[in-house]
């Protein structure tokens, strides 16, 4: 987050997923409330010392520190928000005034502030806990949200693979070098802790999570719950119509991982670099990201099977996607957003993953070491990592226009499903939620303003642009 993207928060005003706290000498008592409903809701951006209409009025800055620290310590409180999440307060300076920003992530859980529910709108926050109606429809709309999350109740644990778990110990303890929990828990009691094993309080419905098979399951396992599962590795360097080297991967994302980064040993150059005082093995640290990205980040629910592919010049990755916008991220000023949270979770505690977001800036930064080349991740129903292994003056024009019609594809694909959506009257959160969006500053710059600067769309009080009542329709 940058100074830019604060400035374009404030500009575009509070939404569903913007909340303004003025929060001078002290935190507001309902700053909870709205953290507690973007968490149920779609996340978002929260920037204390600012007032309800975007002026900044700044925080004192004898108090910015007490203020951090009462923010961070409620929401890992089980006691205040539950279940707790963590999160970076980042502190920024606008026009001498002190502006403080939490990113809120939307999560696969339904959040409680001090035993009550909060859901969001475009007015703000509001108690359900006594609308048994909307709290059903929010654990129904979160289980659907995560694919991860779908529940097998007729899977046992004895169906999954006993090897895995033995290795997914070790590699915890390996993580903290100490013991860790797991060593001592049952199968079932670890499943439990990762968030592998879980009960739906509306349907009922208990047992073994999509996550958990995904991560642990046997092969057979795999295949009976997700048929389709495949993960194709595949090298084109000289038969470039067919391939030179191939393996199907069908096997639980930790084997799976393991495979793609034997492909990678076998068919792409191992090259060392001096970082301080360590060696450290460049593509093995480029690689690491890559495929964890890929596995972690799948919508599995999609037929669609996971690509990695070498060629000559360049590594691409292709993967189902459940999206967060469209378009080439900028690895260095994006909001990650968790496409299996459950997953990646799992994936940090073994060792296989960082913190959310930090592949992407680490892909960017050793891929310069390595081939000298920029990284390329487009955002998509299709996500795509583009990395260049051996750079090529001669061709780099070449892939520069291949990447800028691929984004023109996005593109135009994404205003023909809002024109189709938008037959009738939508405002601009019923229009990012069809997009699945969270950015409203990012949707208003690259999806709504070139769209009615084109005259796709239409607004329906043009007289009154910023009118809260605004909608969009699409041009008869």
């Amino acid at each position: 987050m940058t100074i830019a993207d604060i400035k374009k928060i404030l500009t575009a005003g509070e939404s569903i997923t913007v909340e303004f706290k003025e929060s001078k000498t002290e935190l507001n008592k309902d700053v909870y409330e709205s953290v507690c409903g973007m968490l149920n809701r779609l996340g978002g951006h929260l920037l204390l010392g600012v007032k309800d209409n975007g002026d900044v009025v700044g925080i004192d800055p004898t108090c910015v520190d007490k203020i951090k620290k009462n923010f961070v310590t409620s929401i890992n409180n089980p006691d205040k928000l539950s279940p707790t999440f963590y999160t970076n307060m980042e502190q920024f300076e606008i026009d001498g005034r002190i502006v403080l920003y939490a990113f809120v992530p939307t999560t696969p859980d339904v959040h409680r502030l001090s035993g009550r529910i909060f859901d969001r709108n475009e007015d703000g926050d509001f108690d359900i806990t006594k609308n048994t109606n909307m709290v059903a429809q929010m654990y129904t709309r979160k289980t659907n949200a995560y694919t991860e999350l779908k529940i097998f109740p007729y899977a046992s644990v004895e169906d999954l693979d006993q090897s895995t778990f033995g290795k997914v110990r070790k590699m915890a303890h390996n993580q903290v070098q100490r013991e860790h929990p797991w060593e001592t828990m049952s199968d079932l009691e670890l499943l439990k802790s990762a968030g592998l094993y879980r009960r739906d309080i509306v349907t009922g419905e208990e047992g073994l999570t999509l996550a958990a098979i995904l991560l642990l399951g046997t092969e057979q396992l795999i295949m009976s719950a997700l048929p389709h599962y495949k993960t194709d590795a595949i090298v084109r360097k000289n038969n470039v119509d067919r391939y030179d080297d191939r393996v199907v991967i069908q096997d639980n994302l930790i084997k799976s991982y393991d495979k793609l980064m034997d492909f990678v040993v076998k068919h792409l150059d191992d090259r060392f670099y001096i970082e301080g005082t360590q060696r450290i093995d460049v593509r093995n640290k480029i690689f690491r990201e890559v495929c964890a990205n890929m596995l972690i980040h799948r919508e599995f629910s999609s037929a669609f099977p996971a690509k990695f592919i070498i060629e000559k010049d360049v590594v691409r990755t292709e993967n189902a996607n459940k999206t967060n916008g469209y378009g080439v991220i900028d690895a260095l000023n994006f909001s990650p957003y968790p496409k299996n949270p459950i997953i990646a979770k799992f994936f940090r505690a073994i060792g296989l993953a960082d913190e959310l977001g930090s592949g992407v800036k680490n892909v960017t930064q050793y891929l310069k070491v390595y081939s000298g080349g920029t990284p390329e991740f487009i955002e998509a129903d299709i996500f795509k990592q583009v990395l260049p292994i051996q750079v090529d003056e001669n061709r780099i024009q070449d892939r520069e226009q291949d990447r800028v019609q691929e984004v023109h594809e996005v593109q135009d694909d994404v205003r023909r499903k809002v024109v189709q959506f938008c037959s009738d009257p939508k405002t601009t959160s019923e229009i990012m939620e069809f997009l699945g969006l969270k950015s409203r500053p990012s949707f208003k710059k690259r999806i709504l303003d070139p769209m009615l600067e084109n005259g796709l769309l239409k607004m329906t009080i043009p007289e009154k642009p910023t009118s809260r009542n605004q909608k969009y329709v699409a041009e008869s």
